[in-house]
C-alpha cells in the first residue's frame, strides 16, 4: 500500500471476476482489551475463519513498458533473490488487489471523502500517522461494521501469490506481511496463505465496549512514517536472517531496503505502477511468476 507518495502512478485495469460472499464464523473471534485514555477498548482477531474465498484474476501484459533495465534481474539480483532467508510483503496492491482502507470505506458509505482526502495527501509532506487518522476519522467504523465486511467482502488476492507464498515456504523461507492496512482484514489473508499471526506487522483498529470505534493503535510501528522499514529492522534483529527480501508496490516498501533492512527491494506493479519507486527497484515484477521460476 502506498497512500503518500508523490510520483504519478499508473493504475492497472486488472479486471475480476464476482467473488461469492465469505463465510466466516465470528463466534471465534478474539477479543483483546486494551487500556485507553476514553476507557478500554477492544481490538478484533479472527483465530479461524471458515471457507476462505479468493479471487481469480488475470493482471494485463505490460509490453509497452518492458523497456524498463531492471524487468530482467542482474545475476547479483538473482543471487541475492535465491539466497533470501525471509521474504516481507505489503498487503494493498501487492498481495490483494485493493486498498484495504479505501474498500473497508467505501462499503461504510465513505468512499468519495476518503478517496478525495487521499488524493489531497497525495501532494506530499503528510505524515503516515496524520493521513491515517484523518480517513479514519471521515468513517470511523465500528466492530459490527468490519464485521459485517469481512462476511461479504472475501480478501482478493493477487493472481500467483498463493503459488509464490508456497514455493517459499516449500523452500523454508520465513514469509512476513507487513502493512499500513489493518490487522482485522489482514487475518484473513494470512489464514489463506498458511502464515502465522506472529509474522503479520500491521494496524490495529481499537474499538469501545460497545463496539463502537475509538482509534486505532499508535504503539504500532507501522502506524507511523518509516514504520515498515523499523518493522524489517525489527524482524531481522529478533531472527539475525543474513538476507531478506522486501516485495511492494510504494515508497513505503522501497524505504525497508536499507543497512540492517532488507538487502532486496522487489516493485510488483501488477495492480499499480509507481514510475518513482519502479526506477529504484532492483527488480520490477508485473507477475509473481518470475520469482516462482527462479526459485527452482
Amino acid at each position: 500500500m502506498e497512500a503518500l507518495t508523490t510520483s504519478r502512478v499508473v493504475p492497472l485495469q486488472v479486471p475480476c471476476r464476482k467473488l461469492s460472499s465469505l463465510s466466516a464464523d465470528f463466534s471465534c473471534l478474539e477479543f483483546k482489551r486494551y487500556p485507553c485514555r476514553s476507557g478500554r477498548v477492544s481490538i478484533m482477531n479472527h483465530p479461524k475463519l471458515l471457507r476462505p474465498v479468493t479471487a481469480s484474476v488475470q493482471p494485463q501484459e505490460l509490453s509497452a513498458l518492458e523497456h524498463q533495465g531492471n524487468v530482467v534481474p542482474s545475476k547479483e539480483i538473482l543471487d541475492l533473490w535465491r539466497d533470501v532467508e525471509a521474504v516481507c510483503f505489503d498487503v494493498d496492491s501487492t498481495v490483494c488487489v485493493d486498498e484495504g482502507i479505501d474498500e473497508l470505506a467505501e462499503f461504510c458509505g465513505a468512499g468519495k471523502a476518503v478517496a478525495e482526502w487521499t488524493a489531497r495527501a497525495m501532494g506530499g509532506s503528510v505524515p503516515f500517522e496524520e493521513a491515517l487518522a484523518a480517513r479514519l476519522s471521515l468513517f470511523k467504523p465500528s466492530l459490527s461494521k468490519v464485521e459485517e465486511y469481512l462476511q461479504k467482502r472475501p480478501p482478493s488476492l493477487s493472481p500467483g501469490i498463493e503459488e509464490l507464498v508456497k514455493k517459499l515456504r516449500a523452500n523454508k523461507i520465513d514469509v512476513y506481511l507487513i502493512s499500513g492496512g489493518f490487522r482485522q482484514m489482514i487475518n484473513p489473508v494470512a489464514s489463506i496463505l498458511g502464515i502465522p499471526r506472529e509474522n503479520i506487522f500491521a494496524n490495529n483498529i481499537l474499538f469501545g465496549d460497545s463496539g463502537e470505534f475509538v482509534g486505532f493503535d499508535e504503539n504500532e510501528p507501522t502506524s507511523r512514517s518509516g514504520g515498515k522499514a523499523k518493522a524489517v529492522q525489527q524482524i531481522r534483529e529478533a531472527r539475525l536472517y543474513k538476507t531478506m527480501a522486501m516485495i511492494g508496490d510504494g515508497a513505503t516498501d522501497l524505504e525497508a531496503r536499507k543497512p540492517g533492512g532488507a538487502d532486496l527491494f522487489i516493485c510488483y506493479a501488477g495492480v499499480q505502477l509507481r514510475e518513482a519507486v519502479a526506477a529504484q527497484a532492483d527488480w520490477l515484477i508485473f507477475k509473481f511468476e518470475p520469482l516462482i521460476n527462479s526459485l527452482d
